[in-house]
């Protein structure tokens, strides 16, 4: 079985790869499978640029192809906030819950039609003896009053997809594959992943 490592501690990201990934034979490994632990500092001001930071920081590290994400939530009555701040929105360490307290309440008072945002999600893929390659996905939403559902993870609890007529966290994984950010992203990865690792 071949293997991509992906350049994240999280598990949520992990199962969204293998989701996509696995049914091809390609075994998904994260940095929690090595014994090598790297951390990336994202500096980049846009997604691409930290997701290109982190690909080919992490595949020059341990010399081997690797994919790499940077993803967050615009939302567009906050000018586009989190952004690429979308992890650690309520603070460095800042927890899910945290994070989406301070959305809510930055939004607090805002009419319904005003509450747009977008899921965007990088995929940057970079190797050894390969030229860093970037693919990139988008899913529109609206921002919710209030959590609803129990999967997923990040904001997907308050991030509605009209499509779907449920939030994020209401979805089956393969529901979510069909119309999330990253699964838009894989996509375009999947279909040119076999050819580039050749």
């Amino acid at each position: 079985m071949k293997e991509v490592l992906i350049a994240t501690n999280n598990l949520g990201k992990k199962k969204d790869f293998e989701a996509l990934f696995n049914p091809l034979g390609i075994e998904v490994l994260t940095l929690n499978d090595l014994d090598m632990p790297i951390e990336v500092e994202e500096t980049g001001e846009t997604f691409e640029e930290n997701a290109i930071l982190k690909a080919e920081t992490v595949a020059k590290y341990f010399g081997k192809t690797v994919i790499a994400d940077d993803s967050g939530l615009e939302i567009d009555a906050l000018d586009g906030a989190p952004g690429v701040y979308s992890a650690r929105y309520a603070g460095n360490h800042s927890t899910d819950d945290e994070n989406i307290d301070k959305a809510l309440k930055a939004l607090e008072g805002v009419e319904e039609e005003k509450r747009t945002a977008r899921f965007r999600c990088v995929l940057a893929i970079a190797g050894p003896d390969t030229e860093t390659t970037v693919f990139s996905g988008s899913c529109e939403g609206v921002i919710t009053t209030e959590r609803q559902g129990e999967n997923g993870f990040g904001y997907d609890p308050i991030f509605y997809v009209p499509m779907k007529k449920r939030t994020m966290a209401e979805l089956t994984a393969v529901e979510k594959s069909e119309v999330s950010h990253r699964g838009a992203a894989l996509a375009k990865l999947r279909a040119a992943l076999p050819k580039m690792m050749e």
